[in-house]
């Protein structure tokens, strides 16, 4: 790995938003923007920042997409805790309407895919067991993770959340298909309903590790 390299994986967003556009001025509004947006931006957003055209902006998007392709498509992770597949989810946090999502794993615990299972209202949205397993019988999963966003910003599951994450785990069972956790993302961060409820799940992190 040449220097450049290791410069650039230890850079702050700053540094790498200036190498990409080439001022930092621009780069220090873009990044300011992008702290405070509600959602992924589009390019009309974009041009609304002082210093950024109509190229600038689709330089920013594109480096976004190339980089979105490039993690799913190449690189395979490796899910050991609920920290590590947020990086693949942190897109919800910017979402104004409720996404239900699948992550289904190996048996090596490596993402195998990650699927929109529904998409529902400002703050509600809704699973069937069949729907939310049926990706999962067509990646071979061995096991399974779900995970939904809060557009309100509240993280805590509510008693609807406990209530759907315990009729996926009872099917999980069913099928020999485990589900390792539920998460609940927003802006405010996340959180691990098996963190919180262990005794849903048949099957942790926590257990797979001893």
């Amino acid at each position: 790995m040449n220097t450049t390299t290791n410069m650039m994986k230890g850079a702050s967003n700053g540094v790498l938003l200036t190498a990409i556009l080439g001022d930092s001025l621009t780069a220090w509004r873009v990044e300011e923007f992008l702290k405070t947006s509600p959602r992924i931006p589009t390019a009309e957003d974009l041009k609304r920042i002082k210093g950024v055209g109509p190229s600038t902006a689709e330089k920013i998007l594109a480096v976004c997409e190339l980089s979105a392709r490039y993690i799913v498509g190449t690189e395979q992770v490796k899910v050991t805790a609920p920290e590590d597949v947020i990086p693949r989810l942190s897109w919800l946090k910017y979402e104004q309407q409720e996404h239900f999502m699948l992550v289904t794993l190996d048996s090596a615990n490596h993402i195998i895919g990650v699927h929109e299972l529904t998409k529902g209202l400002t703050n509600k949205t809704s699973v069937h067991p069949r729907e939310a397993f049926r990706e999962a019988i067509k990646d071979d999963a061995v096991s399974v993770m779900f995970a939904h966003n809060h557009p309100s910003g509240n993280t805590e599951p509510s008693a609807e959340d406990i209530s759907i994450t315990r009729v996926l785990c009872a099917s999980g069972r069913v099928l020999q298909i485990p589900v390792l956790d539920h998460l609940i993302i927003s802006k405010a961060g996340f959180t691990s309903i098996c963190r919180q409820a262990p005794e849903i799940f048949e099957k942790t992190f926590e257990n797979e590790a001893v």
